[in-house]
């Protein structure tokens, strides 16, 4: 159960996958965790079994009046907001760049960038009041490295890794960090959906990454649960790979073993 007066950390997306490892990793850590999913039967399950003083909240993030009255609901049944994790995304259609419309590219820049913007803004004016806050985005590698078909997606996560930066220099003086993860392929259910549909091959990623597999979403958990705390004091502004070392091989081919 989380103590009334315990840090409050808001997770969007924290229903299932990376955010829903994110969220149990804070709640361990003593933090009220606020799940704001697009199912808001699913994130007020999840917050039930995170235990008494865990809030579910139903969000849009692409739609601005909803991350505000989010935002404004834990600010409302907290009092207070520590840390923002801004995880809520979508896939990419996979579609070769010709066969893409402009309103799948928006949708995806709707969802991860402008989502990320506006819960930032709303988080940041609980924050800058309170002289201290950490925020945490999720890019991805699609953001430093090129991937085909992946235009709307890559270009969302690369203004993430911009927004962060950008937020980082802004809000540092007066007690607010703000960080980046870029993770890796990542084995959830979303992945899993992608390797059913034949957009991705498990096996070839796993053989691509230098330690031989997918990550856990566990794993991500851990470095945004270190990006928020006292651990990472003197830590704003930067993106951290979070990959099997994928970014630090230079080859198309199967890592060495």
């Amino acid at each position: 159960m989380a103590a009334q007066g315990s840090p409050v950390t808001l997770v969007t997306g924290g229903a299932d996958g990376i955010g829903w490892a994110i969220a149990r990793r804070f709640a361990a850590g003593g933090h009220r965790v606020a799940i704001a999913d697009l199912r808001a039967d699913a994130a007020d399950a999840r917050a039930r079994e995170l235990g008494e003083g865990h809030l579910g909240l139903g969000c849009d993030v692409a739609a601005e009046p909803q991350v505000v009255a989010a935002v404004g609901r834990v600010l409302e049944s907290c009092g207070r907001l520590d840390v923002l994790v801004n995880n809520a995304g979508i896939a990419d259609t996979f579609l070769p760049t010709v066969e893409q419309t402009a309103e799948l590219f928006m949708r995806q820049l709707d969802i991860h960038l402008k989502g990320s913007f506006v819960a930032s803004r709303e988080a940041a004016k609980a924050m800058l009041p309170a002289g201290q806050g950490a925020i945490v985005n999720l890019a991805s590698i699609a953001a430093l490295t090129g991937l085909p078909r992946r235009n709307g997606y890559a270009a969302a996560k690369a203004g993430i890794i911009a927004l962060t930066r950008t937020l980082a220099a802004e809000w540092g003086r007066r007690g607010i960090r703000v960080n980046a993860i870029a993770p890796g392929y990542v084995r959830t259910d979303l992945v899993a959906a992608l390797e059913r549909d034949g957009k991705i091959d498990t096996d070839a990623i796993g053989r691509r990454a230098p330690l031989g597999r997918l990550g856990r979403p566990e794993e991500i958990a851990e470095v945004a649960w270190f990006l928020a705390s006292p651990a990472a004091s003197y830590v704003s502004g930067i993106t951290v790979p979070v990959d099997g070392g994928w970014m630090a091989f230079g080859s198309d081919g199967d890592a060495p073993e």
